[in-house]
């Protein structure tokens, strides 16, 4: 899987952990993601695709890189537009 496949890919887990919002976005938290077992046998390196998705502006969450335990509790947005 390339990298724009990765994003795709968790754009879907992202709409399937989280919750909407009233403007169409979804949360969820890191978490969630990290602990969830489909996203562990899917994605090798969660942190990587996240931050790439990030880059390209897919979605949004505070800080840089995202720890195990330490992070937790952070709340990945991801755009209405990239939801739809």
């Amino acid at each position: 899987m390339n990298v724009e496949e990765e994003v795709q890919r968790l754009i879907q887990e992202i709409k399937r952990l989280g919750k909407v919002q009233g403007d169409g976005s979804y949360k969820v938290t890191f978490g969630t993601l990290f602990n969830d077992e489909e996203c562990a046998n899917i994605f090798e390196a969660l942190v990587g695709t996240l931050r790439a998705a990030k880059k390209r502006k897919i979605l949004t969450y505070e800080g840089e890189l995202l720890l195990q335990g330490v992070h937790d509790n952070v709340e990945i947005t991801l755009s209405p537009a990239s939801a739809a």
